[in-house]
């Protein structure tokens, strides 16, 4: 059974930046890894995925430009780096993973993540 847990969440001011984390507790083959965000009461909304063979990076375009995904094979841990962020960011950040294929036409749809982490709250004021 495998565990994804987050880290690395906070309060930040509005510009200002925060890196949150992703480690599974052991490697499982991922085909691609990825980050969603959700507020009480609305949908969880996809924000980024990286493939784990090729490392190709897919942004929302709310966050392209000011988000980085990354990972470190090694470690079986997954990053994501927030530059310049604003009240909108505010939510609560769960990291995803897919043991089957990713296709590119669903990466932004939660059914395609069978692995969720408990998820790590950003707050910017």
């Amino acid at each position: 059974h495998v565990q994804l847990v987050e880290s690395g969440g906070g309060s930040v001011q509005a510009g200002g930046s925060l890196r949150i984390s992703c480690e599974a507790s052991k490697y499982m083959g991922f085909d691609c890894m990825g980050w969603f965000r959700q507020n009480p009461g609305q949908e969880r909304e996809w924000v980024a995925t990286i493939t784990t063979r090729t490392e190709d990076t897919y942004y929302a375009d709310s966050v392209k430009g000011r988000f980085t995904i990354s990972r470190d094979n090694t470690k079986n841990k997954m990053s994501l780096q927030m530059d310049n962020l604003t009240p909108d960011d505010t939510a609560r950040y769960y990291c995803a993973a897919s043991g089957s294929v990713c296709y590119t036409s669903s990466l932004g749809e939660p059914e395609s993540y069978n692995y969720w982490g408990q998820g790590t709250q950003v707050t910017v004021s």
